[in-house]
């Protein structure tokens, strides 16, 4: 039985703006209109109106006696929250503008403190209106500044569903390390997750690297409780390391799978240590993780790659995500880890 049902509003990494991140999730025993929480905000009711022209059924279910057809509007005022990685215009763009048009309840937006302290200097009434508070009791503000902690533990955003939150990087600015996050997002009830990132420095070119932890963290995790990962890969092979801007090409995913592969080998062997593993072995911790052991490390796990860069002055037959996610294929395939690669792709429903 599936734990969450998605919709696929944009999973472009631009510079496309009508194809920007944005995915709406609920846990899969309720209704959208009983409520439903947005993951990215990069699209939003623009790119949704569109999606729903092409097909008004997108948020019906085969359980409805009647077809439910809902406007953009409509599924946008059903939103409980927001779960923002980072604070890119490519991640918050529809958020922003649709930020005062937003019906229904007052929305939170969860996010690392630093991604909401950029967020507010957004709604500064300079750069867009401000129309979001810390305030719990500022009714009058359509969004409240909820944070996100890093401390290792499930935050609760709504009802039978919890976020773990872990800092990625991205690239470096002006001021130093950028940092993307990853969430963990649990159904509390049935105790499944899935895995999404943000935008995502290869932990090969990172100065300090940070996607280990997440590898770390759900290796102990799959396949039976987390079977499912959202991770971008925004360009094609062959992209120098000094021209990814704080993204991974396919060779840079694959290494980042392989990582998660030798974690899950080395939970399996015992060499982590917890409540649900054996004790550390030392002759374990000498032992290097094979190709051969690698093999199948990634059964049951299904990949969705998102966040592919268009080439706007190229083939607009073919998009970028069917030049990458075939050579992320290739290569995944070659080595066995045994994963499913799919495209995230615009207008989509996924069930996990």
């Amino acid at each position: 039985m599936p734990t969450f049902d998605m919709v696929v509003v944009g999973a472009g990494g631009g510079p496309d703006e009508t194809n920007l991140s944005a995915y709406l999730f609920k846990p899969s025993e309720t209704t959208w209109k009983e409520g439903l929480l947005a993951l990215e905000a990069g699209s939003a009711q623009g790119a949704l109106t569109k999606l729903l022209t092409h097909d008004p059924f997108l948020f019906g279910s085969p359980s409805d006696s009647q077809p439910q057809v809902y406007s953009a509007a409509e599924i946008y005022s059903f939103v409980h929250c927001f779960l923002i990685t980072h604070a890119h215009l490519d991640h918050v763009n529809g958020l922003v503008i649709s930020a005062g048009s937003l019906g229904g309840t007052r929305k939170r937006v969860f996010a690392t403190r630093q991604t909401l302290d950029d967020l507010e200097s957004v709604f500064s009434d300079r750069i867009w209106p401000n129309l979001a508070s810390w305030n719990e009791g500022d009714e009058d503000y359509k969004l409240l500044y909820s944070t996100l902690p890093t401390d290792n533990k499930y935050k609760k955003v709504y009802p039978d569903v919890s976020v773990r939150t872990i800092p990625i990087n991205h690239g470096c600015n002006t001021a130093g390390v950028y940092q993307s996050a990853a969430f963990f997002i649990r159904h509390d009830t049935h105790n499944r997750e899935f895995l999404f990132f943000g935008d995502v420095e290869p932990d090969t070119v990172a100065s300090k690297p940070q996607t280990i932890h997440v590898w770390r963290t759900a290796a102990s995790k799959i396949p039976q409780k987390l079977s499912t990962i959202f991770i971008e890969c925004s360009w094609p092979s062959g992209r120098p390391d000094d021209l990814l801007y704080g993204h991974l090409n396919p060779e840079h995913l694959l290494d980042e799978l392989m990582v998660l592969a030798a974690e899950i080998v080395k939970f399996r062997r015992g060499e982590k240590t917890g409540l649900s593993t054996r004790p550390l072995r030392k002759k374990h911790k000498r032992n290097p993780v094979s190709d051969e052991e690698l093999r199948g490390a990634l059964d049951g796990v299904c990949v969705y790659v998102t966040h592919c860069k268009d080439n706007m002055t190229g083939n607009f037959d073919k998009p970028m995500r069917n030049i990458i996610v075939p050579q992320v294929r290739t290569l995944v395939e070659e080595r066995g880890l045994g994963a499913q690669i799919l495209a995230a792709e615009q207008g989509m429903r996924i069930q996990i």
